[in-house]
This record gives structure tokens, sequence and C-alpha cells, in this order.
């Protein structure tokens, strides 16, 4: 079996940082916190298709949609809302659909649904590679504001948009299923044919002398169709579980809330100043990899607790006669479900981890790769 290269980069960010490190206390106490909310809320694969935006039928325009929506999946924290909070800026980028107002990344989502209701295929490939039949005026208007402020990075959108829809045109039939149907079912596989033909997915940066690998969108791209199509069709794969987390600006914020994450003074300065991290830049790379590292020791962690439960439970059993369906069930976790668990929680916990007890603001950088 492939190994995963963001893993592997994630563990060489993590031996050469000078400003981000992982206190083994902190996994261990981070990981029981998630391991025991995970289990309060029974948090599944299912949870993915309760958001009321997300598709409810799978099929290949569930694929479309998939593939659009993870390839305009980048950098929508706002330049007005400098709070951070939770509660929105009135001003800052938002869109109306079905009478409820969406910010951040589902501001997205919700204008490629309002777009679909409109009967415009935004989804479709050789509709959004065609600026005759998708102006680029067509594209502003479809993710228009209901506020003075604008879809960060528009004209990135536009772009990667029309060098996608252009690939999958002149390479794949106009078809995304095609390029599924080149990983034979190996999630590490869709991710290097994803990465290898789509520009915009190739999140990389050089490191201490060396490239690293980060790949965050193509990730997540996999993680939504096995998500959404329940490891079957589509969205089966036999390696899900060598899937890294999805190194954002979001996720690093909550690890560091658990205690996850530590940073030196001189970083934590520069984040409460709201400076700008350039894509690429060391500190970023530090924050990202370490973040993906982390998670990896968290699901470590759980897994261990998860075999201990298992074992606690069947000495409980023992001796008594357990009908098969009684026995308890192991619960299953990959790093997908503990960063998407730790997504949800950041963003329903914005207020504390801003302004709470462990203070830190997510950091800053404008880029089409997250």
């Amino acid at each position: 079996m492939i190994s995963n290269p963001v893993l592997e980069s994630a563990e060489f960010i993590h031996n050469h940082s000078k400003h981000v490190t992982i206190p083994d206390d902190g996994i261990e106490h981070g990981a029981a916190k998630i391991f025991e909310a995970m289990k309060k809320t029974h948090y599944d694969t299912s949870k993915w298709k309760e958001h009321p935006l997300n598709p409810k039928e799978c099929n290949t325009s569930t694929v479309d949609w998939i593939f659009l929506v993870d390839l305009l999946n980048f950098s929508f924290w706002s330049e007005i809302d400098i709070d951070d909070t939770g509660v929105p800026h009135p001003d800052r980028y938002r869109v109306t659909f079905h009478g409820v107002g969406y910010t951040g990344y589902w501001s997205m989502v919700a204008a490629i649904n309002r777009a679909l209701e409109e009967g415009i295929p935004i989804t479709t490939p050789a509709f959004f590679a065609s600026e005759e039949r998708l102006p680029d005026k067509e594209i502003e208007r479809i993710f228009r504001s209901d506020t003075k402020e604008q879809v960060p990075l528009l004209q990135d959108r536009i772009r990667v948009m029309r060098e996608a829809g252009r690939v999958l045109v002149e390479k794949f039939d106009g078809n995304f299923v095609n390029v599924i149907a080149q990983a034979d079912r190996s999630a590490l596989k869709l991710v290097e044919v994803i990465t290898s033909n789509f520009s915009s997915f190739k999140d990389e940066a050089e490191f201490c002398g060396r490239k690293v690998q980060i790949f965050k969108r193509a990730q997540i791209l996999v993680a939504d169709l096995w998500a959404c199509f329940q490891n079957e069709s589509y969205g089966e794969f036999k390696d899900i579980d060598e899937i890294t987390m999805f190194a954002d600006y979001r996720v690093p914020q909550a690890l560091y809330h658990f205690h996850c994450l530590q940073y030196s003074p001189e970083l934590l300065a520069i984040l409460d100043k709201g400076e700008m991290l350039p894509n690429g830049s060391p500190l970023e790379v530090e924050i990202r990899g370490n973040s993906i590292w982390a998670v990896e020791l968290i699901r470590k962690k759980i897994l261990e607790l998860i075999i201990k439960e298992q074992e606690e439970a069947q000495e409980k059993a023992s001796g008594e006669e357990v009908l098969e369906t009684r026995k308890p069930k192991m619960m299953t976790v990959n790093a997908i479900l503990i960063d998407f668990f730790i997504w949800d929680f950041a963003k329903a916990a914005q207020l504390d981890l801003t302004l709470g007890q462990r203070p830190v603001k997510v950091h800053r950088t404008r880029s089409v790769y997250y």
C-alpha cells in the first residue's frame, strides 16, 4: 500500500518546527475530551447529510456538486469581521438561501445551491469551463452578496473553475466520475490523480530545505465523497483511514484550545495583531503541519481508548451468555471524522476560542489552497 506523503510531511514539519509544538499531556487530555464528545453525539459520517445545504441524494450529479464545492473551498475569512466571535459582522460577505443568511464556507455552498435552483447548471464541468456559456460577469452574479463585502478572491475562484473545467473536459470526458475510476477505490491514489491533474489542488510548500505536501482540498474532496456516499459507490475507498486531517485556519485554533498545540510567544503576538502569514511561509507551514500531526496522535490515542473500552466491556460480559446483537459495537474513528468533529465544534464555539480561557486568533492567510 502506498503511504500518504501528507502524513510523512507533517512528521517532518513537526520534527523541524521552532514556533509550534505538540505537548504529550495535551494530546492525552484533548483526545479524551474529543473521544467523549464524539461518543455522546454518536458522531459518524451520517452527520454530513444532516446539514441543510448538503445533498441528500447520491448520484453522479452529487459527485459534480462535491467536486465544485471543494474546488472552491478556500479562503472565507472576512477582512471586516475582525472580532471573529461567531456573531457575524453585519457587513461581512453573506448569502441568503431559503430565508437563511450564510457566512464563511456555507455562503459559497448556499450560492451554488441558489444558482442550481435558478436553473443554472453551475456544477456541470463543461458549463463552468466555458466563458461563452458562463461569462465571468455571471459567475460574479452567482456569488453575489447580501452585504457590501463581496466574496473573497473572486478572480482566483473564476480562474480555478476555468482550469479545472477544461482539464475535466479535455482529459476526463467532462466528468469527475472518470477521475474517481482511475483511482481503483484507493483514497490515496485519488488524491494523487487530483493533485497531478489540477494545479489548484497541489497544496505544497518548501520547508527546511525540502518540499512538503499538505493537500487540504484534495483530501477533503475524497473525504466528502466518502461521507456522502457512506463508503459505497463513488465514495467507496479501501484505504480511507490513510487520509489525514485537512489543515485549514479553523481546526488549528480548536487544537490550540484543546491544548494539543502550543505556540511560541512570537507566534502568538503575530496572531494577536492579525498580521498576514504568507502562504508557504515557515510559520504558516508549522501551524498546518503540526495540526496534521497532532490529529494523527489524537487518532492513535482515541483508538487506544476504544480498544480499552472494548476489552472492559468484554470482561464485563465474560461468564454471561451474550447474544450477538447485544455485544458492544466498536466505535470507528479516523482522521476525517476527528477533523469534521473539531471543525463543527470550532464553528459552534467560536466565541470561546477567540475570547475564552485559552484564546487564540485564527492565522490569516489568503490562498486558493484553503
